[in-house]
C-alpha cells in the first residue's frame, strides 16, 4: 500500500523511515539503562548548543555544565526575539521546520526544529497513536478544529487535511445546526478516529446526547477519540465514553516540543521520555519529589536548531510517585502557571477552580452548553455562558453559594447570557482568564 502520509513528510524533507528506526532503538533500551541514555542525550544536547549556539551561550553565561540545576530555564519571554538570532549555526530559517506557538499561554512566538527532530517527533506521534490501532498512512480522522479563514492559508490547510487523511470539521460554529452536519458525515463516512479539542468534542457528545444517539452505532468504524489542547474534566470524559462508545485518550502536548503525555491503555498519563527530558520545578526552579505540584519544565533531547533546554512551558503538574526514568507519569495536570486567581485575601487559586465548582451546578439539567469565567477585579467575576434559557436566580445562588465554600466569600459574580464564545484564532476555548 502506498504510504501517503509518509510520503508527504519525506516531501518536505522530514526523513521518517530514518526517525522510525531510530525511535525504535530508543524504545528497546531496557528499564535499568534508560536513566544512563536519558543523562548522556541531555548532556550532549547541552554541549551542543553551548559550543554551537550564540543565544543560548550568552544566556546560560557557562562554557561547560556543572550541576544540572543550575542551568537556568528557559521561559516563552527569553525566546520572543528574532528567529534568526536564536538558531544554532549551520541552521537557517530555509533548512529547518519553522511554525508557531498558539499563543494561548499569552506569550506566542516563532521556534525551530532541524528536520531530523521534526522526523523524531512525528515518530513518537505515530508509534503513541499505533497503541489504539491508529495509523496515520490508513485511518481516517475526523478532525475537529480550528481552520484560517484567509483563502490561501485555508487552501494549504485543506491540502495538508487531504495528505493526512482526515476530514476537518471547523469549530468556529458550533450550533446544532451545524452540529447535525457533522452528525449526517458520520453516517456517511468511515471515520476511524476522532482528534481534536476538547471542549468542541464535548459538545458534539452533549449534542449526541439530547438526540439518545450512541456515535458508533451509526459509524462502525470508529475506534477511539482522542482529546487534546483543553483541559478534561472526568464528567466529560464519562459522557464522551457512552455517546461515542469508544475510548477516550487525553493527549498533552506542545507544538515547540513534541507529544509531552499520552495516556496509554491502562489509563496512565504517560509521559514522552524518549525524545523529551521532563522536570517538576519549585519556584526556586530545583526539582520537587514525585507527587509534589510544580512547574513543568521540558528539555528536548534531540533539536540541535533551537535550545529548548530547562524550557518552562507554562503549566503546573505533578509526576506520579512510581515514576521511573523510562516511564514516568504524569499524574495531573492542574493549568496554566497564568490561569491563577488571585483573591482579596492573598489566596492564590487556579482558575479552573472556579470553573470545575460553577461547571458541577449549572450543566445538571443540560441547558447550559458551555461556559467561561473572567476575573475582571480582585474580588469580581464574570461568567459568559450559552444555553437555551436564562440561569434561574436559584442556580446563581447555588453556585455563589458553592464558590464560598470552595475558596472565599464577598465575591462578586455577573452572569451573562450570550449566543457563542470566543474562541482564540485557531479555535481554542480559554476556559479562564485573569484580566488583572
Amino acid at each position: 500500500m502506498f504510504k501517503l502520509f509518509d510520503f508527504s513528510l519525506r516531501l518536505n524533507g522530514f526523513p521518517i523511515k530514518k526517525a522510525k528506526a531510530e525511535f525504535e532503538k530508543i524504545i528497546a533500551i531496557p528499564d535499568e539503562k534508560f536513566e544512563d541514555y536519558v543523562m548522556a542525550k541531555r548532556t550532549k544536547i547541552v554541549n551542543f548548543h553551548l559550543q554551537n549556539n550564540s543565544f543560548y551561550k550568552k544566556l546560560v553565561n557557562i562554557s561547560e555544565i556543572g550541576n544540572w540545576n543550575n542551568l537556568p530555564v528557559l521561559t516563552k519571554k527569553d525566546l520572543q526575539q528574532p528567529l534568526s538570532e536564536r538558531l544554532s549555526y549551520g541552521y537557517s530559517p530555509k533548512t529547518v521546520f519553522v511554525n508557531k506557538t498558539s499563543g494561548s499561554s499569552g506569550d506566542p512566538f516563532v521556534f525551530a526544529k532541524d528536520k531530523e527532530c521534526h522526523a523524531l517527533t512525528w515518530a513518537s506521534i505515530i508509534y503513541r497513536f499505533g497503541w489504539y490501532g491508529i495509523d496515520f498512512n490508513s485511518s481516517y480522522q475526523a478532525r475537529f478544529y480550528g481552520i484560517p479563514l484567509d483563502f490561501i492559508g485555508n487552501k494549504k490547510e485543506r491540502l495538508k487535511d487531504f495528505l493526512s487523511n482526515r476530514y476537518r470539521f471547523s469549530i468556529f460554529d458550533l450550533s446544532d445546526a451545524f452540529l447535525e452536519k457533522v452528525l449526517s458525515k458520520f453516517q456517511k463516512s468511515k471515520f476511524d478516529y476522532i482528534n481534536g479539542y476538547t471542549s468542541s468534542i464535548v459538545l458534539f457528545a452533549k449534542f449526541l446526547q439530547t438526540k439518545n444517539i450512541v456515535l458508533k452505532d451509526i459509524c462502525p468504524t470508529l475506534k477511539v477519540c482522542l482529546v487534546t489542547s483543553e483541559m478534561l474534566f472526568e464528567e466529560d470524559k464519562t459522557l464522551m465514553e457512552n455517546q461515542f462508545g469508544v475510548p477516550i485518550v487525553n493527549e498533552y502536548g506542545a507544538s515547540e516540543l513534541d507529544l509531552i503525555a499520552f495516556e496509554n491503555p491502562k489509563n496512565e498519563w504517560q509521559v514522552n521520555s524518549e525524545t523529551l527530558f521532563v522536570e517538576i520545578l519549585d519556584d526556586n526552579n530545583q526539582p520537587v519529589p514525585n507527587g509534589k505540584e510544580g512547574k513543568i519544565v521540558i528539555t528536548s533531547l534531540y533539536n540541535k536548531a533551537h535550545p529548548f533546554i530547562r524550557y518552562e512551558i507554562g503549566d503546573v503538574g505533578a509526576l506520579d510517585e512510581k515514576s521511573t526514568f523510562k516511564k514516568p507519569i504524569l499524574k495531573k495536570l492542574i493549568g496554566r502557571t497564568n490561569d491563577v486567581a488571585i483573591l482579596p485575601s492573598g489566596k492564590k487559586s487556579p482558575g479552573l477552580t472556579f470553573y470545575y465548582v460553577t461547571k458541577s451546578i449549572i450543566e445538571d439539567d443540560g441547558n447550559v452548553k458551555e461556559f467561561i469565567v473572567k476575573q475582571t477585579k480582585i474580588d469580581s467575576f464574570e461568567i459568559d455562558y450559552v444555553s437555551k434559557f436564562d440561569l434561574t436566580s436559584s442556580q446563581i445562588k447555588h453556585i455563589e453559594s458553592a464558590i464560598e465554600l470552595y475558596l472565599e466569600p464577598n465575591l462578586k459574580f455577573v452572569f451573562t447570557r450570550k449566543d457563542f464564545l470566543e474562541r482564540t484564532k485557531r479555535g481554542k476555548l480559554k476556559q479562564f482568564q485573569s484580566m488583572l
